[in-house]
Formats: C-alpha cells, structure tokens, sequence
C-alpha cells in the first residue's frame, strides 16, 4: 500500500500597478494614462502517481526465500514543474511494516528497499526523504522506481510469517 503525496504550489499571481483615480491627464482632443501591470508566478509542480492508491507487491515463494528477495516495479510518476524539481521517497510507517495475521509477524521497513532501475543500487526505506529522482522545468517527466521486498531463507522467521504487511510511502515532488 503507499499513499499517493501531492504537491502542486500554486497562487494567484499578484496584480500591481498605479491607481488610475492618482493619476491625471488634461487635454483637448487626447489624453492617455499609463499604468504598469506585473504578475509574480510561484513555483509551481504536479506530481501524478498511477495505481490508484495501491501497490501490491508480490508475495515470495520457496524460490525467492532462496534468493532473499522479491523484485517488483514501482508506480508510474508523472512530473509537471516551472522550475528545477526534486522526487523522494520515505515511509511514515515507524519502524516496521503493519502486520494483520495471528502468526506473529514482523518486517522491519528496511526489508523493503528501492531503486531507479531495476538493476540498480537497491537502498533500504526509511522516514527521511530520500531523493530518487530531478529535473528540469518540464511538462511530463516519468522518473522509475524499482522496489526489492528481502527475505530471509528461515521459514520460522517472523519476517515471513504468513499474514498480510503493508507499509506506506510518500512520494512527494518538490521546487525548491
């Protein structure tokens, strides 16, 4: 499960400019005013996360205990942003995943572990955001993610007990 993290900054622009009721003019046949109009646009991002709300990650087998891991791709992101623009990832689960189940289970965040490509340098989950991906302003920006569940090969460990975890992650895009 993860939980989709929007940020879209934006304000009205501010419109300024002289009074036209301070500002006089006198004449017989023309007579012209100007004034000055401006407008302060803010940064501005839009951070789209496809899967409506749940990711299912796969659950192991005998095969994966063996090899420790289960890989799964990530969601599909779309960066909107007027300026130069960051992506991270954290969870805000404390300290392990939620469990439902009567068999004891307990995976700490850090058997859920994330990459920007699939052969990549998988880093463990954690509560501090950590980036995983920027860019430029642009207008469709599609950044990756690929997630490796661990498992130990102990079929007694608490880590596999049979039950159900979920773990939420906030995506949050950012212009500094």
């Amino acid at each position: 499960m993860f939980r989709k993290s929007f940020f879209y900054a934006a304000a009205l622009g501010t419109l300024t400019g002289s009074p036209i009721a301070a500002q006089s003019c006198a004449g017989t046949n023309s007579c012209t005013v100007t004034t000055t109009a401006s407008v302060t646009v803010p940064a501005l991002v839009s951070l789209s996360v496809s899967g409506g709300g749940t990711l299912s990650l796969s659950a192991p087998g005998a095969a994966e205990l063996a090899t420790g891991y289960v890989q799964n791709a990530g969601p599909t992101f779309t960066v909107k942003a007027n300026r130069a623009w960051t992506l991270s990832v954290h969870t805000s689960n404390a300290s392990n995943f939620a469990y439902t189940g009567d068999q004891g289970g307990v995976k700490p965040i850090s058997d859920l572990t994330w990459a920007t490509t699939s052969d990549g340098t998988f880093t463990a989950i954690t509560g501090s955001a950590a980036q995983l991906g920027n860019g430029a302003k642009t207008n469709s920006a599609s950044p990756s993610i690929f997630f490796r569940t661990l498992y130990p090969n102990d079929y007694g460990s608490d880590r596999v007990a049979a039950g159900a975890y979920a773990i939420d992650l906030v995506f949050t895009v950012a212009a500094p």
